[in-house]
């Protein structure tokens, strides 16, 4: 991590609209896992699939968005179309990428890198290491945006009411109790 991660955290904690987070690909899961954890933990985020952005879930984005794209290379097909779009709607682009040459992070206003050396997978082909980096760093952006924002387990609790998390933070003892009548 450098300056520029904590650059894009102060960008995305100062962040009028919501985090609007996109990829091709692996990417695109690891994506969807982001907007999970950053919506539970208090940042408005939805996740745009980077190819039906290109065929009108473009639609989404907002004048005040932060466009989080994810790839590996950052020179999919897909990207590359859309990049120059959400750059001409104003937004501001963050790159997580393992490329710091590629197409994608020279376009783009910050970069979170993702470099990993190899991939765990023994041909060094199947998205494994560089998965798991896209991750962790999604996850560091989550939690430092959380302790700026003072989020507590109460406000946790607010968005994730369900299942033993929510239990453990909503229920008291009392609720729990069964009455003889």
């Amino acid at each position: 991590m450098n300056d520029t991660f904590a650059e894009a955290v102060e960008v995305i904690h100062a962040c009028k609209g919501r985090v609007v987070i996109s990829g091709i690909g692996k990417s695109a899961i690891i994506a969807q896992k982001i907007v999970a954890t950053l919506n539970s933990t208090g940042t408005p985020s939805i996740f745009l699939h980077a190819a039906d952005a290109i065929h009108g879930d473009l639609g989404m984005m907002q004048t005040n968005d932060i466009a989080v794209l994810i790839s590996k290379s950052g020179e999919s097909a897909e990207i590359k179309v859309l990049v120059p779009l959400i750059k001409n709607f104003g937004n501001t682009l963050i790159a997580l990428s393992g490329n710091e040459h590629s197409f994608l992070v020279k376009e783009a206003d910050y970069f979170i890198n993702c470099t990993v050396e190899t991939e765990a997978c023994p041909n060094n082909l199947a998205p494994t290491s560089s998965t798991t980096a896209q991750l962790v760093m999604g996850d560091a952006l989550a939690v430092c945006l959380l302790k700026l924002k003072g989020f507590t387990p109460g406000d946790f609790a607010r968005f994730h009411p369900g299942g033993a998390l929510g239990k453990q933070l909503y229920l008291k003892v009392h609720e729990l109790a069964v009455v003889n009548q």
